[in-house]
């Protein structure tokens, strides 16, 4: 047993909570009477309750009872991205829940927000991995679930300063959020509003100085090799990002053909349809990459900037093609091809009219990317704290000292 602070102990989750799944979905209880709103496991998301598309089934007297939610009751999912959680905060007059999700209502042991905080935790660290069960779906029965031990003070005063310090955090976290939300509206209506304004009627192809080329996958070396590997999430909806780079095998030198420059303009060829089609421009990060098969990569001409051409191809109506040419039957996978990306049109003012909305959207970018670094910082620190004052290790007075 893991050594716990002074007043600390080990719990079980179904000793704390009175724990319920919901009611199973029946074609009776689709079309039965007494219809009512319900909860399924699409509107759980983290620390938040999705209302835009409530469903309605039929709940009797003793179901309504058994089944309605009351302020403080946390909301778990059972299935599909386990242990995800949310809380009832009595944001509708009378809503209930559906079997895709566990009801955890606390017996007055530990505080419910005290728990949520720890299901992140829990979640990050694949603490249910043993626990969950796996059909066609990952599912986290409600037995195991109940064995799950959690370590925590046994005071409620002292778990209450712990959610007081996390919450503290997560509320600067909505602000830099709220604050990048607002700066990539303003930029994404400044983009629309001077790209609007040219003519679109250039084919892609004649942007560039050479064809497009996809990338090249081999196996992921253990050992470094002095060539780095990009992953498709290096590309996101702000451009590049360097993350998650791994080990090229030492067969791919650092004179491959797949060897990206600065300036590169890559744009993923798969994804989900939402996602499919991100563009970034390549810039290098010390050490020589290549560039995956679910890439394509285009060098733009003298005629073209590459920040330029990044902009018009992540532009709504540049967007909407690209989504239109994927193929695929599932909307979780979806490609486009080199070839259908060549003929794409976009704007070809002359360099002096690119560098003006560059100029123009300069501003708003650096803002973006200097509250975005922000963001990833103010996350690291919270996870940080967050892993040190639910594992039991530090005391939340050292913390907040």
């Amino acid at each position: 047993m893991r050594e716990l602070l002074p007043g600390w102990t080990l719990s079980r989750v179904g000793d704390l909570f009175d724990m319920q799944l919901g009611k199973m979905l029946s074609k009776d209880a689709s079309a039965g009477p007494e219809q009512r709103q319900y909860l399924t496991n699409k509107n759980v998301q983290w620390n938040r309750i999705d209302f835009e598309a409530l469903n309605y089934m039929s709940f009797s007297s003793a179901e309504r009872e058994k089944f309605r939610l009351i302020p403080g009751d946390l909301l778990v999912t059972e299935g599909g991205e386990v242990g995800r959680t949310a809380m009832w905060e009595g944001e509708r007059e009378e809503c209930y829940f559906q079997k895709s999700l566990h009801r955890l209502r606390s017996r007055g042991q530990i505080e419910p927000r005290y728990m949520l905080h720890y299901m992140n935790y829990a979640a990050r660290w694949q603490m249910f991995t043993d626990s969950v069960g796996q059909t066609s779906i990952a599912h986290l029965p409600q037995d195991k679930f109940a064995e799950h031990l959690i370590a925590h003070p046994v005071d409620l005063a002292i778990q209450r300063r712990i959610v007081t310090v996390i919450d503290t955090l997560a509320e600067l976290e909505r602000g830099i959020e709220a604050s990048i939300a607002k700066h990539r509206a303003t930029q994404s209506g400044m983009r629309e509003s001077l790209l609007a304004q040219m003519d679109w009627d250039c084919p892609l192809s004649e942007a560039l100085s050479g064809p497009l080329r996809n990338g090249f996958s081999p196996v992921e070396s253990v050992r470094w090799t002095g060539v780095q590997m990009l992953g498709l999430g290096c590309l996101t909806p702000l451009g590049f990002a360097p993350v998650h780079l791994k080990n090229a095998p030492s067969s791919v030198s650092s004179s491959h053909a797949a060897v990206l420059s600065d300036g590169d303009v890559l744009m993923s060829r798969a994804n989900t349809r939402e996602l499919v089609g991100l563009v970034g421009v390549y810039q290098d990060v010390g050490t020589p990459c290549i560039y995956p098969d679910l890439m394509i990569r285009m060098r733009p001409s003298s005629r073209c900037s590459s920040q330029f051409l990044a902009i018009a191809l992540m532009s709504d109506r540049a967007r909407r093609t690209i989504r239109s040419m994927a193929q695929g039957t599932s909307e979780s996978m979806v490609k486009i091809s080199a070839g259908a990306v060549r003929e794409l049109r976009i704007p070809l003012p002359d360099l002096k009219d690119q560098e003006y909305l560059l100029s123009t959207l300069d501003s708003v970018t650096n803002q973006l990317r200097k509250e975005s670094a922000e963001l990833v910082k103010l996350r690291r620190l919270k996870n940080g704290l967050v892993d040190d004052l639910l594992s039991g290790r530090v005391a939340v007075s050292a913390m907040a000292a």
